[in-house]
């Protein structure tokens, strides 16, 4: 979604600047007209950018439900430009987030309808109705890799930008769907997998305890330390259980009291040590300095893992 300014708000600013061989003109009508220009202008911007943010969702939303996959994927493209673009401002933002209020334009709801959706098993058919009647039967193509994975892509964007879309992904039981594509599926979707599992659980209890039912611990320990799982992945893992830990800690009440002890029993009193101490790196630092040491530390993990 870009933006371009409009025709029409030039020509207004233009009409609030006098020019220099005009008649000098009373302060305070002038102030006055500056004003009621002001908010007019405001105001239509307002209007043409809530314009623009619905078409924009209801044009993705319309691939993204389409019983193709390479449409479902250009829809799930848009929609990751989209939310690119969103989070460059606050103004966008917070239209984004008056936009899933509505339940025609709700991201989340989509996602685990069509891309996300577990495989049905075939069922026998018992007539020939859906041959000889009106309607032709509906055949939806299944979810590619990509598919996947973009579509695990717009589902952290959309829980980062908008937390009530943690509580629609509790209700589409998404901690369940993402362990079975941890455990199921490639290297590219296992990677999208871990970095939405941590945006639908900042700040939600109920995902948090979802995960905590599904072992979700011991399944990630046992990627970080399978020496034969492709590094990128393993260290994402290292990343996944610092920014996790690290969250969780210093907060009163944690929904997972013993993620501790869960990590000290699986990786050993030495990488659980280290993983507590190098989730402690502070947040007063740039987000580029923060990716860095957060790469780094994970590193460490992996590395601790493999001598001991």
């Amino acid at each position: 979604m870009h933006l371009k300014k409009p025709l029409w708000s030039a020509a207004l600013k233009e009409t609030r600047e006098p020019s220099s061989e005009a008649e000098p003109q009373p302060q305070q009508p002038s102030s006055s007209m500056a004003t009621a220009v002001d908010e007019l202008v405001n105001s239509l911007n307002k209007q043409r950018l809530y314009r623009e943010v619905t078409l924009a969702l209801r044009t993705s939303l319309r691939d993204a439900r389409a019983e193709f996959s390479f449409l479902r994927l250009r829809g799930l493209r848009s929609l990751l430009n989209f939310l690119r673009s969103v989070a460059q401002s606050d103004s966008t933002i917070n239209l984004f987030c008056q936009t899933q209020s509505l339940p025609d334009l709700q991201v989340v709801p989509v996602l685990f309808q069509n891309s996300l959706k577990e495989g049905e098993e075939e069922q026998n058919v018992e007539s020939l109705s859906h041959v000889f009647g009106v309607e032709p039967m509906r055949i939806t193509s299944p979810s590619t890799d990509a598919e996947i994975a973009l579509a695990l892509r717009v589902l952290e964007g959309c829980c980062l930008l908008h937390r009530e879309s943690t509580v629609f992904a509790h209700q589409y039981k998404a901690i369940q769907v993402l362990m079975r594509i941890l455990s199921t599926r490639g290297v590219l979707e296992k990677s999208a997998c871990l970095d939405a599992l941590i945006s639908i659980m900042l700040d939600s209890s109920p995902n948090q305890l979802d995960f905590e039912a599904c072992n979700g611990i011991e399944e990630v320990t046992v990627v970080i330390r399978d020496k034969e799982v492709d590094e990128s992945l393993r260290l994402k893992c290292g990343e996944f259980m610092l920014l996790l830990i690290g969250h969780l800690n210093g907060r009163e009440r944690a929904p997972m009291p013993s993620i501790h002890e869960d990590v000290r029993r699986l990786l050993g009193e030495k990488s659980a040590s280290l993983i507590w101490a190098a989730s402690q790196f502070g947040s007063t630092v740039d987000p580029e300095q923060r990716l860095m040491a957060l790469q780094i530390q994970a590193r460490r993990v992996i590395e601790s893992l493999d001598l001991y």
